[in-house]
C-alpha cells in the first residue's frame, strides 16, 4: 500500500483541503448555478452520493442545461482524481496537463476525503523552499559566530520586527500582495536575538501585509539566546531602521539596474 511510503516527498493528504463542499446527484442545475454565482471560491463541486464520488459538476457543464435538470444527467462522470498518498508533484502534473484547477481526493473505497488545488500545490513548493533558506542561514550564523542556535515556527507581530533591508520595490510588492490575498505567501524568516526580532528574509511580504492591514504573519524563527550583535543588526542601526514603516518603497523605474542600463544607452 502507498500508505507506507516514507521517502520524504510531500503527499496530497498533507496539503489537501479536507472540508469539501459537495452536491448530491439529485440537486438541480439551477440550485448549483446559484451557488456558483454567489461564491467567490467555487466554480464547481464534486457530486457525491453519501461519501462516494459519482461525478463532478462545473460551470461549463451547466451552460446549456435546463435549470430543472438533476445533476446526474449533466455532470461529468469521467473523473480525474487523486489518492491521498499520491505525491504532490504527480498531482501537479495532472492539474497542469488536464487543465483542471481542483482534483477530488478519494481513498481506496472511492470515498471523498478531500480536494487539492493548484494553489495547494504552489503552497507545498513554497514550504519546501523556506526550510532550505533557514537551514543555510543557521549554518552561516553558527559558523561565523561559533554558536548553537535553535529553530521555531511561530506567528510574529509585524510591529515587533526590525527590518534589515531599507528598500523594497513597488512591482515586487504587488506580487507579494497578490500571494497574501490568495493564501500563497511564503513564511518570513526572523532571527530572535535575545528577544530582538530581526527580519532576515521577507521584507516585501511584510510590507505587503502591512498595506493589507495584516498584523501578524507566520515565520520561521532562528533563536539565539546569547547576547551578540549581528552584522545585519549593525547595518539596520546605521540606516535608522527600527520598524517596517522605515522601509522605503522604490518604483521599479528607479531600480539601480534600470538606471545603469539607461546610462549605458
Amino acid at each position: 500500500m502507498n500508505a507506507g511510503v516514507t521517502d520524504g516527498k510531500p503527499r496530497v493528504n498533507e496539503y489537501m483541503t479536507r472540508d469539501v463542499a459537495t452536491v448530491s446527484p439529485d440537486t438541480t442545475v439551477g440550485e448549483v448555478a446559484a451557488r456558483i454565482a454567489e461564491s467567490d471560491e467555487h466554480s464547481g463541486f464534486p457530486v457525491c452520493d453519501g461519501r462516494r464520488v459519482e461525478g463532478f459538476i462545473s460551470a461549463r457543464d451547466l451552460l446549456l442545461a435546463d435549470d430543472e435538470e438533476p445533476l446526474f444527467k449533466v455532470m461529468s462522470t469521467d473523473l480525474v482524481v487523486a489518492h491521498p498518498q499520491m505525491k504532490v508533484t504527480d498531482a501537479a502534473r495532472v492539474i497542469l496537463r488536464s487543465g483542471i484547477q481542483k482534483l477530488p481526493v478519494v481513498d481506496d473505497a472511492g470515498n471523498l476525503v478531500g480536494i487539492i488545488s493548484n494553489a495547494d500545490v504552489i503552497r507545498s513548493q513554497i514550504e519546501r523552499a523556506t526550510p532550505e533558506k533557514v537551514g543555510k542561514l543557521i549554518r552561516t550564523l553558527e559558523s561565523i559566530h561559533d554558536i548553537s542556535v535553535g529553530e521555531e515556527r511561530r506567528t510574529i507581530s509585524l510591529s515587533n520586527l526590525v527590518p534589515t533591508q531599507g528598500k523594497v520595490y513597488a512591482d515586487e510588492l504587488e506580487g507579494r500582495r497578490y500571494e497574501l490575498e490568495h493564501g500563497l505567501a511564503e513564511p518570513l524568516v526572523v532571527i530572535d536575538v535575545d528577544g530582538r526580532l530581526l527580519l532576515a528574509d521577507g521584507h516585501h511580504r511584510a510590507m505587503a501585509a502591512d498595506t493589507l492591514d495584516i498584523e501578524e504573519m507566520d515565520a520561521y524563527v532562528i533563536v539565539i539566546d546569547e547576547e551578540i550583535e549581528l552584522g545585519m543588526e549593525r547595518t539596520a542601526c546605521k540606516e535608522g531602521l527600527s520598524s517596517i514603516s522605515d522601509i522605503t518603497v522604490v518604483d521599479y523605474a528607479r531600480h539601480p539596474l534600470v538606471e545603469t542600463t539607461k546610462r549605458l544607452q
